[in-house]
């Protein structure tokens, strides 16, 4: 093993029953399973403000229609990235455009010292984020073969694609350009234990329990 990965719980400790995910109680119980940081989903308000939920919708509610005021339920960006900013890596994943401002914004109110890095499956957010800031750390999120061929023309420090796509060639490829590079979503100790032996910089799990108790 070349040197540990971070190990970070996808949306939180998703794994974990009866918490839901992308809230602070699950954020929360994936660094006191051990976790270096977490992975997290942002949204857009119709008035401007960035909530953290995976879904389009909360119930009948959906986000990009709605008030902040209607949706108390969800955490906020800012928030989040006060909280946790001072002891936890993140992993920020933009699901739509137009956040790319806000985001900025946040981390520079209340600067990360474990680390951050702000992703998207969506090309025109990271031109977008770099073009505001050339000091951002920005990562490119890929599920199929044809979105991970992008990742050599975009101007990411992350590469982020699913297990699936990995091998250690592609691992060696991404590193040797000067990025790092996460794996998703790793649930099984077989796969975590083989993608930390080929030196990945980062595995993001829903088990967090497991993934602690098999790397640390």
């Amino acid at each position: 093993m070349v040197g540990l990965p971070l190990l970070l719980g996808h949306r939180g400790a998703r794994a974990s029953s009866g918490i839901p995910e992308n809230t602070f109680a699950s954020f929360d119980l994936a660094l006191e399973h051990g976790c270096d940081g977490f992975e997290f989903d942002v949204r857009l308000t119709v008035c401007g403000s960035a909530v953290v939920c995976h879904d389009p919708t909360v119930g009948k509610i959906t986000i990009a229609r709605a008030r902040v005021k209607q949706l108390p339920q969800l955490p906020t960006l800012p928030d989040v990235i006060q909280r946790y900013g001072q002891h936890a890596f993140l992993n920020m994943e933009l699901k739509v455009k137009d956040l790319e401002s806000k985001v900025l914004t946040a981390l520079g109110q209340y600067p990360p010292r474990r680390g951050y890095v702000v992703s998207s499956f969506i090309p025109d957010v990271v031109m977008d984020l770099e073009a505001r800031s050339s000091s951002a750390s920005i990562g490119i999120i890929c599920e199929t073969p044809a979105q991970l061929a992008r990742w050599r023309a975009l101007p990411v420090d992350y590469v982020i694609p699913h297990q699936s796509l990995v091998n250690w060639s592609l691992v060696q490829e991404i590193q040797h350009a000067g990025l790092r590079i996460f794996v998703w979503t790793v649930n099984d100790k077989e796969a975590m234990l083989r993608l930390a032996d080929w030196g990945v910089d980062g595995i993001i799990s829903d088990d967090t329990e497991l993934l602690v108790r098999t790397l640390q």
